[in-house]
């Protein structure tokens, strides 16, 4: 559940005799929401740090503290897949060439889908403003198509791979129309 910039996220914990509600740290940084939940006492006790707790009975809430939950909480992070890695290759300007600043970056980007088992590779292709809307979309769709042709030909399975192109929609520094920005032909591959 999105609120603005933080993020609060309510998890139903299970295998416990009661249904019981944990406050989880923002993610990035970024703060932690808030719930409010009844007390055994009638009144209302907010969660509002991360990592605090409270088990539901009929009677109300009994609030935990984090210190209690902090443990299982690390164990349970400690399963969860790496968080998504994000490259960016350079083109010169008008061809699926790549830049060879750039060129090394493919061996971090094969290392990163190598170490992740069953990775998802989302590969999409971008141009700088200068050319035709059509011209750009089929530019940054071949850009795109270079580089999964690339990972495809190092192995990778193509059904991990996915590739599209955004012609000049996202670009990574707004232009003018018909601006030439190195910056902005790119393919940025998207690890998870």
């Amino acid at each position: 559940m999105r609120s603005g910039a933080s993020i609060a996220l309510l998890a139903i914990l299970t295998g416990c005799a009661a249904p019981s509600a944990l406050l989880l740290p923002g993610e990035d940084g970024h703060p932690t929401g808030a719930l409010a939940v009844l007390d055994q006492k009638g009144g209302e006790q907010l969660l509002d740090t991360p990592l605090a707790s409270a088990r539901m009975s009929r009677g109300g809430a009994t609030l935990g503290t984090a210190a209690k939950v902090k443990p299982a909480y690390r164990q349970l992070m400690a399963t969860l897949p790496p968080p998504a890695r994000s490259f960016t290759l350079y083109f010169v300007e008008g061809t699926t060439t790549m830049v060879e600043s750039s060129r090394p970056m493919l061996d971090q980007i094969r290392a990163e889908i190598a170490r992740r088992p069953g990775a998802e590779v989302q590969v999409t292709g971008h141009t700088d403003t200068l050319g035709s809307d059509d011209d750009n979309d089929r530019l940054s769709r071949q850009r795109a198509g270079e580089i999964m042709s690339v990972l495809i030909a190092e192995g990778f399975p193509r059904d991990l791979l996915s590739a599209v192109g955004r012609g000049e929609r996202e670009p990574a520094v707004d232009t003018g129309d018909g601006v030439r920005d190195a910056r902005n032909r790119r393919v940025e591959v998207i690890v998870r």
